[in-house]
């Protein structure tokens, strides 16, 4: 038995068709601005203590690079009486350019190494389909678990056999090897957001895959190849675990401030161990704040196409 319903009105609108008062048991919805401003004051405290907790480090030992000793341990947080800029002049004396070049040199080439290499195998892995695509991979995905402690001693005895211990070229194929994992990862995801349709007008006039990859699709991946040599600068730039056991000879930086840590024991030089690791941070603190917009557009870059 069919049942007869009368339609009813729309809310705000009488039977006339004019508009009028709301429904009944509607009601104007109020708490979604509150609740997003309250979650915008809460994310903004978090992000203003972590950088307090971030910078004030930082800047304490700015400050006490160019102070004395007796400065530093009298009273912290106090201004220098007097910079003391000779504090650089003698952490270099200690080492400090010989292991500052070490880690420019090795540095410079993992990265290069790790984005030409790592870009590469990204690109062919999320453009191309072929048999054990997917099994690759998952390889390198499931690198970057794999904690580098458990492999040290193995990379040892390899890297000894091989001859390369204590040299530039050992350190940096190692360096790669550790970095690829993660960089293989990020770029295969943004490449997979770049458009078919570019790199297929450009085979069809007459580019070669190895020209559609570094004359259309590399420049077009510029925002996730800055980010990801960003994290990479980073990363390979504060690594003390691989070059403490395979570059003992050769230190770098890293190494270099933890050899002159262990000195203060008997030296007491302070300032010049502050002036080492204002060094090792201004570098890096510097290419980052160049660099950071292009690392948020690398970033959000993969969600925004």
């Amino acid at each position: 038995m069919a049942v007869a319903t009368q339609p009813r009105e729309p809310a705000g609108v009488d039977e006339n068709g004019s508009a009028g008062k709301p429904a009944r048991g509607t009601r104007p919805v109020s708490g979604g601005a509150s609740g997003d401003s309250a979650v915008n004051v809460f994310s903004h405290t978090v992000l203003i203590g972590w950088s307090i907790l971030v910078m004030i480090p930082f800047l304490w030992a700015l400050v006490a690079s160019t102070k004395t000793s007796r400065e530093i341990f009298g009273d912290p947080w106090a201004l220098p009486a007097s910079p003391q800029w000779s504090n650089f002049s003698s952490a270099w004396d200690k080492g400090v350019g010989d292991y500052l070049l070490n880690s420019l040199i090795v540095v410079s080439g993992g990265v290069l190494l790790t984005m030409l290499l790592g870009s590469m195998t990204a690109y062919v892995l999320a453009r191309y389909e072929f048999r054990g695509n997917r099994f690759i991979y998952y390889l390198f995905a499931a690198g970057m678990m794999f904690p580098v402690f458990l492999a040290i001693v193995p990379l040892f005895f390899v890297v000894q056999n091989l001859g390369m211990l204590s040299t530039y070229h050992g350190l940096i194929l190692v360096y790669v090897a550790y970095s690829l994992p993660f960089t293989v990862f990020f770029m295969h995801s943004f490449f997979r957001t770049l458009p078919t349709s570019v790199a297929e007008a450009a085979i069809m006039d007459g580019a070669s895959h190895t020209g559609v990859f570094f004359r259309v699709m590399l420049p077009m991946a510029k925002p996730g190849l800055l980010s990801i040599a960003i994290f990479n600068v980073l990363g390979q730039w504060n690594q003390f675990v691989l070059p403490a056991f395979l570059s003992p000879e050769k230190p770098v930086l890293a190494q270099g401030i933890a050899t002159l840590l262990a000195s203060q024991r008997y030296e007491g030089d302070w300032g010049a161990l502050f002036a080492a690791l204002t060094v090792a941070m201004v570098p890096v603190v510097v290419v980052y704040l160049v660099f950071y917009r292009q690392v948020q557009a690398g970033l959000t870059g993969g969600t925004l196409k």
